[in-house]
């Protein structure tokens, strides 16, 4: 992930987490339909370039992958949690599925996940979020945890929205 303060190397866990996996994998480059929510119109381009971490709270987590900003949108679609019980928020640099909780759909009174396109990188541990959020990576080197200090540490308004934009620029899939 190459982002304004720098690049974040993540492990995918694609055996713990595959549909999710697929899903990031998808956008990022471009292979995911999905659906641009101020248009209406159905794309191919690769979702996050030029997508903010619009939100970051010191001391629990950068979030991204609202292409609105506002941490409101998504591409359209909804999709399930995949929480691997061996998994745990024991530690920082987790990436992980933000997501508002499951949802009874109206039409059928089933049950089903919100996860989109937004992810959060944890910066500390966070044991409240077991079980709630599928963890699908974590930032691979010392090099990118910097840069994952880094962007914990910016300056944020009342909202968490970083006070000067942290951008991700383009994420590349090895």
């Amino acid at each position: 992930m190459h982002t304004s303060a720098g690049d974040i190397r993540i492990k995918l866990f694609d055996e713990s987490a595959p549909e999710t996996v697929a899903n990031f994998i998808g956008l990022a480059n471009g292979s995911k339909t999905w659906t641009d929510p101020l248009t209406g119109e159905e794309s191919n381009e690769a979702f996050y370039n030029g997508l903010t971490f619009h939100r970051i709270i010191k001391d629990f987590m950068i979030q991204g992958g609202c292409p609105l900003g506002t941490g409101t949108g998504g591409p359209g679609y909804t999709f399930d949690d995949e929480i691997d019980p061996s998994l745990k928020f024991d530690k920082p640099y987790l990436f992980a599925m933000a997501n508002a909780g499951l949802r009874r759909d109206p039409r059928t009174g089933a049950v089903h996940g919100t996860n989109g396109s937004q992810f959060f990188i944890t910066t500390v541990p966070t044991p409240w979020l077991d079980g709630h959020h599928t963890i699908f990576g974590e930032v691979a080197d010392e090099a990118s945890r910097k840069v994952v200090d880094a962007l914990d540490a910016v300056a944020t308004d009342s909202s968490d929205a970083p006070l000067d934009p942290v951008m991700i620029e383009t994420i590349e899939i090895a």
